[in-house]
């Protein structure tokens, strides 16, 4: 399938280093002992022990990676080789996949089982190309299991409007659960400047 260029790609193209750049920033954050598993708290807290989980731009797996320590299945999913060749090389065990959220299909790939929850962080969604966020919330729906649900993360100032992603979700099959404005689980208000929202299927 073609499709646009995602920003990031439009990035990395026009600066080769900056993946390389990304992986070493959250390689120095853990050294360094900084908190970087907030996110995979939260979705830990919404699972039972074990759960399939979808880590949907999962960069240099740092999100997946905390989830699969906690004892949940991981699948990790990222456009940019350099990124899974570092989840790889630094957190071994979850399964890391280069493709693209706009048009993943896991089944194609042997991965057949739905998943109890997809968590899409890191700003993944302003870092796809315009026209194509409902594209991968659809995609990232289709691999939910009955009852399943959504995780998405991103800053609202990154040039994706909270109420677009919302339309988008809404057209993808998707409605919200819970909005909220931090990954620690203080609530959104529409002045927030970051939107975590919990999504089941409609």
């Amino acid at each position: 399938m073609t499709h646009p260029r995602s920003r990031w790609e439009e990035i990395v193209e026009a600066n080769p280093d900056h993946s390389t750049w990304y992986v070493e920033r959250f390689r120095a954050m853990a050294r360094d002992g900084k908190d970087v598993d907030g996110e995979a708290r939260l979705v830990d807290a919404m699972l039972p022990r074990g759960a399939r989980i979808l880590d949907a731009g999962c960069g240099p797996g740092r999100v997946g990676s905390a989830l699969a320590a906690r004892g949940h299945t991981v699948v990790g999913v990222d456009i940019d080789p350099v990124l899974i060749a570092a989840a790889e090389e630094d957190h071994p065990g979850p399964t890391w996949l280069v493709g693209d959220l706009v048009d993943m299909d896991l089944p194609a790939r042997g991965i057949a089982e739905p998943f109890d929850l997809v968590v899409c962080a890191g700003n993944v969604m302003t870092f796809l190309a315009d026209g194509t966020h409902e594209a991968a919330l659809s995609r990232m729906h289709a691999h939910l299991a009955p009852g399943g649900r959504v995780v998405v993360g991103f800053g609202a100032g990154r040039g994706y409007a909270v109420q677009a992603f919302l339309a988008d979700a809404r057209r993808a099959g998707l409605v919200p659960d819970v909005l909220l404005a931090t990954w620690d689980l203080r609530p959104y208000e529409p002045d927030s400047d970051f939107v975590v929202a919990v999504l089941r299927e409609a």
